[in-house]
Order: C-alpha cells, then sequence, then structure tokens
C-alpha cells in the first residue's frame, strides 16, 4: 500500500511549468533519491509531497494515518528554543537516554547528548550546526515518511557515512532525498526519480543502477546528444572499472548497457597527464619538512613530512577542526607554518578554491567576469577551450552566460569562481569543497574537466563518490595532529575513526570504573576513620567520668591525664585525615 499518492499533479512559476501531470507513489519502507538539475523542480516537489506547497492542478493523496516529515532549506524553530526544545520537545530525560534510537542519533550527529551540548541556544547555531538539529528532530520523531533535502550538506564524510548506515537500519521507514552525493544515494536508494523537463523519470536501484539504465535507453532510444552520451559512457566505465560491486543492484538486462563502454578508454590517460604536469611544474610541487601548522595557539599539526608531486591527484579527508583547510591554506600562500619548512617548486601556479565566495562587481555577465581573466584556456595535450565553452561545461548555457552576477544562486557563484580560476591556466588546483551546491550533472561536467587537467590537484570534499572519482590517493587527518597516508581510501579513514572512537569509549569506560573502585575504596577508609574517632570519643568521655570518680589516687590521676592527652590527640590527627579525604 502506498503511504503517498501525487495524481497528475501540476506547478508552474511565472511560466515555465517545473512539474507537468506527474503521478507517482512511496510505498512503506521505499528509498527514494531525486535528482536533476538545480532549477528544475525537486524542492518544488518535495514540498508537494509534504504538503506544505499546493499543487496548480492535480492531486496528493495520504492515508490517513500517515505521518510525514521534511528537512528543508529553512530554519522553523521559535526564537529562544534551545536545541533539546528543538530535537526532544517536552520528552522527559528517562524517556529519551533510556531509547537507544534517540542516543544513536544525538550520538551520531551532536557527538554525544551532555547538558552542553542540548543547552545551546538553537539561534546561536551556525548554518551547518542547525542543520544537524533539524536532521536529529526528524530521526527522533516517530515518521512514516521522511523527506530530505541535501541533508548530507554541512556533514563529513563520517557523518555521511553515519547517517546512511541510520537509516538503512530504519526497518519500514520511508525515505525520499534530495542530495548531489552520490554516494549517498547508491548505499540507501533502491529506486531513483530523475527530475527534467517537468516530468519525473523512474529508475530501479540506486544512483549506479541510473547511470546504467540511462545508459541504457539512451542507447535504445537514441535521443540523447553525442556530448551527453559521451559522459555516460565515461561514468558507466569507471563505474564498472572502480566499483564492479555496485552493478549487482540492477534488476534490468546489463549486457546491452556495457556495448556502450565496450571501446571506451579510461577516464584520464595517467602517463599522459604525469608527462605533461612533470613538464610544466618539474619535479617539486610541495615539499613539508617537519612542518608544524596552528590556528592561534591550537596545534593543529605537528611535525609533519609531505611530498606533493607533480600530477599527484590527492584526496584529504578529516575530521572538522583537525586542520584540512588550515593545510590548504598554508599550500596555497594564504597561511603560514609554525614551525619546520615548506619547499613550494619555482615553476607552481596554484588556484585555490575556498568555501568563501570571491566578491564580484554585481554588474558584470557572467561570460564578461570569465573573459576578464582570460580568453582560451590550455587544459593539456592540446586541449583548448574559449571562455564561453568552459562556462557551458560548467552549467552556463549561452543565455546564462549573459546573467548579471549579481542575480546568480550561491551554487552558480560557486561554479562562476571555479570558472574563473579555471580560465586562469593554474598547474595545481586547490579545492575546498568544491562541489558544495552543484547538481549531479554539473559534477559530472567538472570530474570530465578535471579528467583532463594535467596539473596537481589537492580536494578537500565531504562527497565520498567526487572523491573517489576525482582522485587517486588519499591522506587523513583523524584529530592526532598527523597526516596519515590511506592506501585503502575512505574506508581506511571511516575505520580509523571507528577504532579511535571505541578506544575513547574503553577509557571512558576504564576511568569510570576506576573512579567507582576510588569511590569505595574512599568511603570505606572515611568509615575506618569515623570508627576510630567514636572509639576515642567514647574513651575520653570515661575518662572523664574517672578523673571526677578518683582525686586522691595521684599516680592513677597522671595515669589518666596521659592517657586523655594521647587521646585528644589522636582524635585531631584522623578528625584532619577525614578532612583531606572529604576535600579530595
Amino acid at each position: 500500500m502506498n503511504l503517498l499518492n501525487l495524481e497528475s499533479v501540476s506547478k508552474a512559476f511565472d511560466i515555465r511549468p517545473l512539474l507537468d501531470g506527474v503521478s507517482l507513489g512511496v510505498a512503506q519502507g521505499e528509498r527514494i533519491g531525486i535528482v536533476g538539475r538545480n532549477g528544475d523542480g525537486k524542492s518544488t516537489l518535495l514540498k508537494i509531497m509534504a504538503g506544505t506547497l499546493e499543487p496548480d492542478s492535480g492531486r496528493v493523496a495520504k492515508s490517513n494515518a500517515v505521518s510525514i516529515g521534511i528537512l528543508s532549506q529553512a530554519d522553523n524553530a521559535a526564537a529562544g528554543s534551545t536545541v533539546r526544545e528543538v530535537v526532544l520537545g517536552d520528552i522527559p530525560v528517562h524517556e529519551w537516554a533510556s531509547n537507544s534510537r534517540i542516543r544513536e542519533v544525538l550520538q551520531g550527529l551532536f557527538g554525544g547528548h551532555s547538558d552542553d551540548l542540548l543547552d545551546r541556544a538553537f539561534h546561536s547555531l551556525s548554518g551547518g550546526e542547525r542543520r544537524r538539529v533539524n536532521l536529529a528532530k526528524l530521526l527522533v520523531d516517530d515518521l512514516d515518511l521522511i523527506l530530505l533535502d541535501e541533508p548530507t550538506n554541512h556533514l563529513d564524510v563520517e557523518g555521511v557515512a553515519w547517517l546512511a548506515d541510520h537509516l538503512k537500519s530504519r526497518t519500514g521507514l520511508s525515505v525520499a532525498v534530495i542530495t548531489h552525493d552520490r554516494w549517498f544515494l547508491d548505499e540507501i536508494s533502491d529506486q531513483i526519480w530523475e527530475v527534467v523537463d517537468g516530468k519525473v523519470l523512474e529508475y530501479e536501484g540506486g544512483y549506479s543502477a541510473f547511470v546504467l539504465s540511462k545508459a541504457e535507453r539512451s542507447r535504445q532510444a537514441s535521443v540523447e546528444d553525442s556530448k551527453r552520451n559521451m559522459l555516460i559512457r565515461k561514468e558507466l566505465a569507471w563505474l564498472r572499472r572502480g566499483a564492479p560491486a555496485r552493478t549487482s543492484k540492477p534488476k534490468f538486462r546489463i549486457d546491452a548497457a556495457n556495448t556502450l563502454i565496450a571501446n571506451e578508454p579510461p577516464p584520464r590517460n595517467e602517463a599522459e597527464l604525469l608527462n605533461f604536469a612533470a613538464h610544466r611544474l618539474g619535479n617539486t610541487v610541495y615539499e613539508l619538512h617537519q612542518a608544524s601548522i596552528k590556528a592561534g595557539d591550537l596545534q593543529l599539526l605537528d611535525q609533519i613530512y609531505w611530498n606533493v608531486g607533480p600530477g599527484d591527484r590527492i584526496g584529504i579527508v578529516g575530521v572538522n577542526g583537525a586542520g584540512k583547510t588550515t593545510l590548504m591554506k598554508v599550500l596555497s600562500g594564504e597561511g603560514k607554518i609554525s614551525a619546520g619548512k615548506l619547499v613550494t617548486g619555482v615553476t607552481v601556479k596554484a588556484a585555490y578554491l575556498s568555501q568563501h565566495l570571491e566578491e564580484l562587481d554585481p554588474a558584470w555577465r557572467v561570460l564578461e567576469a570569465v573573459e576578464k581573466v582570460a580568453n582560451r584556456v590550455q587544459l593539456g595535450s592540446g586541449k583548448e577551450l574559449s571562455a564561453s565553452q568552459l562556462c557551458e561545461r560548467l552549467g552556463f548555457n549561452k543565455d546564462q552566460q549573459w546573467t548579471p552576477v549579481g542575480d546568480l544562486s550561491g551554487g552558480e557563484r560557486r561554479r562562476l569562481q571555479l570558472t574563473r580560476l579555471l580560465m586562469d591556466s593554474p598547474n595545481v588546483l586547490l579545492l575546498d569543497e568544491p562541489t558544495n551546491d552543484f547538481d549531479v550533472e554539473t559534477l559530472t561536467a567538472l570530474e570530465d574537466l578535471l579528467d583532463s587537467f594535467g596539473g596537481t590537484l589537492l580536494v578537500i570534499s565531504h562527497d565520498r563518490y567526487f572523491l573517489e572519482r576525482v582522485c587517486d590517493t588519499f591522506v587523513g587527518l583523524v584529530g592526532d595532529r598527523a597526516l596519515r597516508d590511506l592506501p585503502r581510501g575512505i574506508d581506511e579513514y571511516l575505520q580509523l575513526r571507528k577504532a579511535g572512537r571505541q578506544e575513547v569509549s574503553r577509557a571512558i569506560a576504564n576511568k569510570k570504573e576506576s573512579t567507582v573502585l576510588e569511590q569505595k575504596a574512599l568511603k570505606k577508609e572515611l568509615a575506618r576513620l569515623e570508627k576510630q574517632m567514636e572509639r576515642r570519643q567514647a574513651r575520653i568521655a570515661e575518662i572523664s567520668v574517672e578523673l571526677g570518680a578518683i582525686s586522691t589516687d595521684h599516680s592513677r590521676l597522671v595515669e589518666l591525664h596521659t592517657e586523655q592527652e594521647n587521646l585528644e590527640r589522636e582524635y585531631e590527627e584522623l578528625e584532619m585525615s577525614w578532612l583531606e579525604l572529604n576535600v579530595s
């Protein structure tokens, strides 16, 4: 039985139809990934499903008892709310503390459930932290259908892996998710909806299955243009070579799709790229010798040895705050090491894409902003692109190239920033979260463009698919001030993080056990001292009575006085020991 049905739903803004006669349903336990170009109606579809936006025509029907939650791009918490109030509402502490799912969500998204974490003011949090709070609220509630709009934004690689595992463990929960994170789509989805030209096309399986299905559909229909066919075949070839296990999900015939890539070359000719990079760069790009890096007074990296060579394509992963961006700034020249030595090759011409958008004249047109850098760019191996062609490769069609910069969205501005960097013909690219706000098609085009880049590439990204697609080697920062080689890639990084958390948990458990034993010993010692003090007090009282009864026996009086003084001194020593133990 379907939990939710859309029947002939249409929605338009101005004169542009985003959804045109869409009919589809969501059944219990289904996991649906939603893909499509930015602006083609993905978020609109999700809002109509949630009931927060009314369609122009058609209807949305849902079962009476179905509960639906949506993670949107906007915050809707009441003013003055704390994290505890937003996530847990009025659930008593003893109830949520005994609920393993709630504890898992709080641990997975916040790193714990202490009062310090839960009593933070919601509106004092950063945008990424607010997103985690809103996501935690959905995962804590008992919902039948969760609608997620870009849930992996602001999550690191480890957080994305945790969210995927959590959703897969929720038997019976239905999920519809918009995301550009293709690894995440592959992990959780059993079908893909592609929103394109007002329609929603349905594909069985995850993202890899979607690529295979689309290639087969393209082959049979023969309606896709040659450029798109080439990109699909290229990605399909990479999926078959790089991750054969992923192709086990599709339930359709793969043989026909495989004919598309029978003669497809590798995405990158490694020898050709390396030769080209060595020619332009020489043998030295970056070398760190016993380097230490700080952020203010905080030591991030210590005694680092690292060699980045010509043609290297390195993915950098790590926990938030471990120093990934600071390391990138040091290499780009925007930051400095606090100790040790950094050697930069004399022929290095680096371009650094930071997480902060470059300020551009809002009156410039897109193409004008790019041509102010250069009119043509050499990509290597005799390949050359004009400014207009490069804009098209990164999602700006002929009409959009005349859009004023001031009218661009955040994602479009980021694409423009990247386009300007590439037009400057760098031989080293330093990319810090380059995929933020990019749709899947633009990401595929960017990957194809980077395939032909003959220089050195260093990438920080929470998008695991993108990292594994464009990088050949990986290094990790796990918070111990070291830079680790990861021969087995991101899987090895996640295992290191898991082992680190288990070690911390064991240390905490051992500390708690030690504390309990110490407290027991302390109580036992205090009880012993109290008993000895009581005995001496009782004996001192007996001596006082006896002294009043014998006034004529001089030797006995001296004896009792001496004993009384000794007892009082011992009592004072015992009392001091008792006080010291209590204070400690």
